[in-house]
């Protein structure tokens, strides 16, 4: 194994962000991630989604914001911190279920989803793990079913990954032979949307 190739950051990453403090990315009170939560909404194009999956829910702030086009909602993290938070957050929710889950080593297999929310999740991911979750993922995408990529696009020392290659990435499949389609995206300041559709 390559030293110098980089890794997937561990579960135990994210206990310690959480142990030093419990929002750590200001989810909750940051103008950035408020205005980034309104455009990640309002690029879904249909009203609702049967059965959805938002990958790296944190506190469940954006969770809350999904659950009303979601007739459900399957929300996963890896760190029970704040999934702990995100339940309280989203307790009059019936529609929505957390568990703790890492990706791709655990995957919900026996689940398919007509929209998958991968929001600043993709670049915690070396590339070999970010592949197995791409085939996991679009296995579990039905047809027609969506995928909605939102990612930060500075780079971080920490992470294997940009924003930008996770989205490289993904947009590599909409060739035409690919599995995806692109139906559209747009970059903001400081980060990157894409939405893609399974074919």
């Amino acid at each position: 194994m390559n030293p110098n190739q980089p890794h997937t950051l561990p579960p135990a990453y994210f206990d310690e962000v959480y142990r030093a403090n419990n929002d750590p990315w200001s989810f909750e009170t940051s103008p950035y991630e408020q205005a980034k939560y309104l455009d990640t909404v309002a690029a879904l194009p249909n009203e609702q989604y049967d059965r959805a999956f938002e990958v790296g829910c944190s506190l469940g702030v954006l969770t809350e914001q999904l659950a009303a086009r979601c007739r459900q909602l399957l929300a996963v993290d890896v760190a029970e911190a704040p999934l702990v938070r995100a339940r309280q957050r989203c307790s009059h929710l019936p529609q929505v279920e957390f568990r703790q889950m890492t990706l791709p080593a655990e995957f919900p297999s026996d689940d398919t989803f007509d929209l998958v929310v991968l929001s600043e999740v993709g670049y915690y991911w070396a590339a070999p793990d970010l592949a197995k979750v791409a085939d996991l993922l679009l296995a579990a995408l039905r047809p027609g079913g969506q995928l909605l990529l939102v990612h930060w696009t500075p780079t971080v020392h920490d992470y294997p990954l940009t924003g930008d290659e996770v989205h490289e990435f993904f947009l590599a499949k909409t060739l035409p032979t690919g599995p995806l389609e692109h139906l559209h995206g747009h970059r903001a300041a400081q980060y990157r949307l894409d939405l893609l559709a399974r074919r």
